[in-house]
């Protein structure tokens, strides 16, 4: 079951994610604050003129996990639309 959210912020509040820029140097629990920090809200952000929305099921990778795995990829996670 997923997790809804019910109020989608307006797509000028949010951060493009191609502003967020993560230092791969740094240790893994730094880069997870860094993009907290500077995502803002960790459900919603911008990719150009899309408003993007991430949610997780309840089985599966945890959100950490996920966050984890793409910063340590230094590649693009998958979207996928529901």
């Amino acid at each position: 079951m997923l997790n809804h959210i019910s109020i989608t912020p307006r797509i000028e509040e949010l951060v493009d994610i191609q502003d967020v820029y993560i230092d791969s140097s740094l240790p893994v629990t730094v880069k997870k604050k860094s993009y907290c920090d500077q995502i803002k809200n960790p459900h919603f952000f911008r990719f150009d003129d899309m408003t993007v929305r991430v949610s997780f099921l309840s089985v599966g990778p945890s959100f950490q996990d996920r966050i984890k795995q793409y910063l340590l990829s230094g590649q693009s996670m998958e979207l996928t639309s529901t």
